[in-house]
């Protein structure tokens, strides 16, 4: 391949290689999808070079885009040289250079700042944690029915609905929605017969999350009824993390003995190097199942047949399946395991379990009654269109492309990140992909660092 060709390449491909000190990653490829490899027989040293297919003068992207296999050798090719210098650094004068790790001193300085700046936010969210602790309490009364709303807290709810109407309607509606704002809703005394409190609140607010929903299965819904409170605790003094708590009535014994079960989230106790706390594990309750009621694990019925004798037999096996509550048994990544017993999908686990917890913090728990009711489900829904995962490229070839790429729009990008960049700009967790659920059952208990 020519230098010509090369640089023809790159720039059909968007100038993947960046000019800078760093060569960065080429553009991530549209609808989460990875890119291809190279495949191992093609390389520079290959037998049958003359089959290895070249790009002629013209539309690169284009003849890129119409040859798979030359398309993989450049991406592959091109993704060697992430990371690696490009010589910029090296090409500067000495003085120049010096300067440069001056600068990278003065760094130390800002990044020691942020770490302060990062525990300080930690305890501001441990004293308003108290704060909002009566909010809270107060909310579980009512969901459980041991209080009602007073008619002031009616009063107040109701308009915010009504504000929200009126935001939405037309101008031609905009007289009518003045006169509902002065409507009062109508209240109902509770009676002895009156059904107590909000049935399957949590349940509900759960489900209308989009990754948790997913976690869910018909088989859950019948303990997570029996959910009366879902809380979080910061932990000690000097230790960054949190505990999630989910509290059960007592009725849930038909299924465990637990009355809570909790998952704890531990940071990393210095911050990373980009000023953010660094998800370090997490850890679960073990759920005391009760004899034949565990979610967690099924029951494959098959037979089998003796060859000898042509007799046949039943054989159960008890397997791992699917189940909101393998959240208490979060994925783990061991360095003292074996590489070939490592699971290709660990990462994703791992993020996406983190991801989870965070949104029931951050999310779940401050907004519930909006989750239950689906208000937060269109603002998460609003949050994801509008972030930046969506720009012109997206959009500029769907004219030509037609409808038969809609299936692959909708296929749910994996969630990522385990560095906490503050909660009121990161995105809900989106729900997992197959196979790669935070306590899948074909998680591995013990597995190796990546």
């Amino acid at each position: 391949m020519s230098k010509a060709q090369a640089q023809n390449i790159a720039q059909a491909l968007g100038d993947g290689i960046a000019p800078t000190p760093q060569n960065t990653p080429l553009q991530a490829t549209p609808g989460g999808m990875s890119r291809p490899h190279v495949p191992t027989t093609i390389g520079e040293d290959s037998e049958g070079e003359e089959d290895i297919p070249t790009i002629s003068s013209g539309n690169m992207r284009e003849q890129l885009a119409n040859n798979p296999m030359l398309a993989a050798m450049v991406q592959g090719k091109l993704a060697n040289l992430i990371g690696k210098s490009s010589g910029y650094i090296e090409s500067l004068s000495p003085i120049v250079r010096q300067r440069v790790d001056g600068l990278k001193g003065l760094q130390l300085e800002h990044t020691k700042l942020e770490a302060e700046f990062q525990k300080e936010i930690l305890e501001l969210e441990k004293r308003f944690a108290e704060k909002y602790r009566p909010i809270y309490e107060r909310r579980r009364a009512i969901i459980e029915g041991k209080e009602e709303p007073t008619e002031e807290e009616i009063k107040s709810g109701f308009k915010v609905d009504l504000v929200e109407d009126d935001e939405d309607d037309d101008d031609d509606e905009a007289e009518e929605g003045k006169a509902s704002a002065s409507k009062e809703p109508e209240i109902v005394k509770a009676d002895a017969s009156a059904e107590k409190g909000i049935p399957g609140f949590w349940l509900t607010a759960l489900s209308n999350h989009a990754g948790i929903s997913e976690l869910i299965t018909e088989r859950d819904e019948e303990a997570l009824k029996y959910l009366v409170d879902v809380r979080v605790e910061y932990l000690g003094v000097g230790v960054p993390g949190f505990k999630l708590l989910f509290e059960f009535e007592p009725k849930a014994k038909d299924f465990f003995e637990n009355t809570i079960l909790t998952k704890t989230y531990f940071y990393q106790e210095e911050v990373g190097s980009l000023g953010d706390f660094i998800y370090d594990h997490a850890e679960g309750t073990e759920i005391k199942w009760k004899t034949g009621k565990d979610l967690t694990v099924k029951v494959e019925t098959k037979k089998q047949r003796n060859k000898n004798t042509n007799q046949t037999r039943t054989v159960k096996k008890v397997v791992p399946t699917d189940s909101f509550f393998n959240f208490f048994k979060p994925p783990t990544a061991n360095a003292d395991d074996d590489a070939s017993d490592v699971d290709d999908d660990i990462d994703e686990k791992l993020e996406l379990d983190y991801q989870i917890g965070e949104d029931i913090k951050d999310r779940i728990v401050p907004h519930a009654i909006d989750y239950f009711t689906g208000k937060a489900l269109e603002q998460d829904m609003e949050d994801d269109f509008e972030s930046d995962e969506f720009d012109e490229d997206d959009f500029e070839d769907d004219d030509d492309e037609g409808d038969d790429d809609d299936d692959d729009d909708d296929a749910p990008a994996a969630a990522g990140g385990r560095a906490i960049k503050g909660a009121p700009g990161r995105k809900a967790a989106q729900p997992p992909q197959s196979g790669v659920t935070p306590g899948s059952a074909q998680d591995p208990q013990e597995c190796k660092n990546q």
